[in-house]
């Protein structure tokens, strides 16, 4: 890997129900997550939804560090947080398909549709 292809960012889509995160990773000395120009912590408030987005990059054990930064928008919080572990899920196996057994294994690869049903 030549080092302008090194230092490029990989971007993906994660949804679930009516949420889409836009997740864009690029390597980086010290990991930082970013979600809507906030910091996770601040914008996931709960530790339950901040372990939720950040399972992909735990589960996964990439040595690298990342610089995430996310764009998430429509659904509720709870969907907003797994649309995040979908999208980096999947910007992580684009980058090293090694992690793909792993991440397929847990679920996070596949997408979950399930809507609400109209009354």
């Amino acid at each position: 890997m030549s080092a302008e292809t090194k230092n490029r960012y990989i971007e993906a889509v994660g949804r679930r129900k009516t949420a889409i995160a836009r997740v864009r990773i690029t390597p980086s000395t010290k990991t930082s997550f970013v979600v809507n120009d906030k910091d996770v912590k601040e914008y996931f408030v709960t530790e339950d939804l901040q372990s939720i987005a950040q399972e992909a990059l735990s589960k996964s054990e990439i040595a690298e560090k990342f610089t995430v930064t996310v764009q998430v928008m429509g659904g509720g919080i709870h969907a907003q947080a797994e649309a995040v572990r979908h999208g980096l899920s999947r910007t992580l196996v684009e980058r090293d398909e090694v992690v793909k057994n792993t991440l397929k294994k847990l679920g996070f690869l596949k997408r979950d549709s399930r809507q609400v049903e109209r009354k």
